[in-house]
């Protein structure tokens, strides 16, 4: 019998931001990534402030634990940081972090992704804005 790590069953049984942030917002950056392999699927929110400071992080994930648990990971570590900073981000640390099993790093590449395309959305959106303006 398998069992996880505290790390993952802690993030899994107490995840932190869960929820959502209104998409529409100009300071709203979303990420949605999915895994074909195993139906995961992860959106995973930021609120940018003026200075491209992270102030706020959400998600909401389907799927397995440790995907659950890697949302919940990458919401709190992204909080407080610039959003060029959270890039460096990797899977791998998010995956050691959580000792995830290697049959469930996928989870953790899932949350990389997220936080890519969260921040991406995020500085489309204000080069959309300063177009306009």
């Amino acid at each position: 019998r398998r069992s996880y790590h505290e790390n993952i069953v802690e993030h899994y049984e107490n995840p932190r931001n869960v929820g959502s942030l209104d998409k529409n917002d100009d300071d709203v950056g979303t990420g949605l990534v999915g895994a074909p392999a195993c139906g995961d699927v992860m959106k995973l929110q930021i609120k940018v402030d003026a200075n491209g400071i992270i102030q706020d992080s959400k998600f909401k994930t389907f799927g397995c634990g440790s995907a659950i648990a890697s949302s919940s990971v990458a919401t709190e570590w992204v909080k407080g940081k610039h959003c060029d900073e959270v890039l460096a981000i990797k899977n791998t640390d998010i995956a050691a972090h959580l000792k995830l099993p290697p049959v469930k790093l996928h989870c953790s590449m899932l949350a990389e992704d997220a936080i890519r395309a969260a921040v991406s959305d995020w500085k489309e959106k204000k080069a959309k804005k300063a177009a306009v303006a």
